[in-house]
Formats: C-alpha cells, sequence, structure tokens
C-alpha cells in the first residue's frame, strides 16, 4: 500500500496546474468595477509604490487593487480604502 500511495504523490507533483482563467479574463473581471484591499507593510507599499516620499517603516497600510492587480490607491486604514472603492463605485471582492 505504501507503494501506491508513492506512485500517487509522484504522479500529482508532475501534474500542471490549470489556471481557473486567465489574465486577460482577470484583467476584465467586473468590467472594472470590482477591487479588492491588500494589507501591505510599508517597506511593500514602497517598492510598488516607489514615488511616495518620507513613508514612514514598519506601519502596515492598505492598498486598493483592480481586479487585475493595477494599483488605485493607498492608505493608512481599511475604512479609508473602504471608502475610495465606494467614491469610485467599486465592488470590494473577498480575496484569501
Amino acid at each position: 500500500m505504501k507503494e501506491n500511495t508513492t506512485k500517487r504523490s509522484r504522479s500529482t507533483r508532475s501534474a500542471a496546474i490549470v489556471p481557473v482563467m486567465s489574465e486577460i479574463e482577470l484583467a476584465r473581471l467586473g468590467g472594472g468595477q470590482v477591487a479588492y484591499i491588500k494589507t501591505m507593510s510599508s517597506d511593500e507599499a514602497l517598492q510598488m509604490f516607489p514615488a511616495i516620499e518620507d513613508l514612514p517603516r514598519g506601519i502596515n497600510l492598505f492598498a486598493l487593487h483592480a481586479a487585475d492587480g493595477t494599483p488605485i490607491a493607498l492608505t493608512d486604514t481599511r475604512q479609508a480604502a473602504l471608502s475610495h472603492a465606494m467614491d469610485g463605485e467599486l465592488e470590494i471582492a473577498s480575496v484569501h
């Protein structure tokens, strides 16, 4: 029985992962009306938004992104990111 388990796990590792949707389909998701909020460190924010100056280190920030991952806004509170999404009439998708 161990032998079958080993064979199964080897074949599982070599199987290709098929995406649920293409990058183009993801970019079109919601017709520009869907967004998500991502919590990030100030260091991550500096990498994503290099034009930001004097950003304090070691704090958490909230980035609002379009469904395709395009950054829309960066805020210091989740509520501010939600408000920005509502102002833009964007639907917030829950992502994990």
